[in-house]
């Protein structure tokens, strides 16, 4: 038996770092082969931080979007056949509200029902620094399943263009995903 690809659902929320779900769309685009599906979800400060970080609106996601109030999205229940969200860039308040199970949108409640149906939660904080709520609640998330993947480049493959520096993030995210992406590999 062959297993199907996945559906995946993309949260965007207010953290600065716009870009990091702006590449994560594009790449999922190209590898829409190994997907079965790719929804998304922004959040109210998630839409303003894209527009104003990038200079182009939402409408330009190539993705189904739900709202962030809508709890009959297919995603907000465990009987769903979704395998992975990827929350990028993952605010340090959504962070907080995922670590303590409070779903009060569809981006909280998304995670929630990935986590207790122990599937990929994938994190992609960017926060900088750290205070010890933070690292707690990454803690909690981690201890509960989640995956914490900051959103920290790498310059061992010698990035030269701002896409290609936060590639070396997404990248990483797209192979926790369980997809296979031709990039750079230390010592390859």
């Amino acid at each position: 038996m062959t297993s199907k690809p996945p559906k995946i659902v993309v949260c965007v929320t207010g953290a600065s770092g716009s870009i990091y779900a702006k590449v994560l769309l594009n790449k999922l685009l190209i590898l829409k082969t190994q997907v079965s599906e790719v929804s998304v979800v922004f959040s109210d400060k998630g839409k303003e931080v894209w527009e104003f970080e990038l200079g182009e609106s939402i409408n330009s996601v190539s993705f189904k979007q739900y709202a962030r109030s809508d709890f009959f999205a297919p995603f907000a229940s465990g009987s769903s056949d979704y395998t992975v969200a990827i929350v990028c860039p993952c605010s340090m308040g959504t962070l907080g509200r995922i670590a303590h199970g409070i779903s009060d949108d569809l981006i909280t409640r998304t995670a929630d029902v990935i986590l207790k149906e122990r599937r990929k939660l994938i994190l992609v904080t960017r926060d900088t620094p750290l205070n010890l709520i933070h690292i707690n609640n990454m803690k909690l998330i981690t201890e509960a399943g989640g995956i914490i993947c900051p959103a920290s480049p790498s310059f061992y493959s010698k990035p030269t263009t701002i896409t290609e520096l936060v590639s070396t993030v997404i990248d990483r995210v797209i192979a926790l995903a369980g997809l296979e992406i031709d990039t750079y590999k230390w010592n390859s």
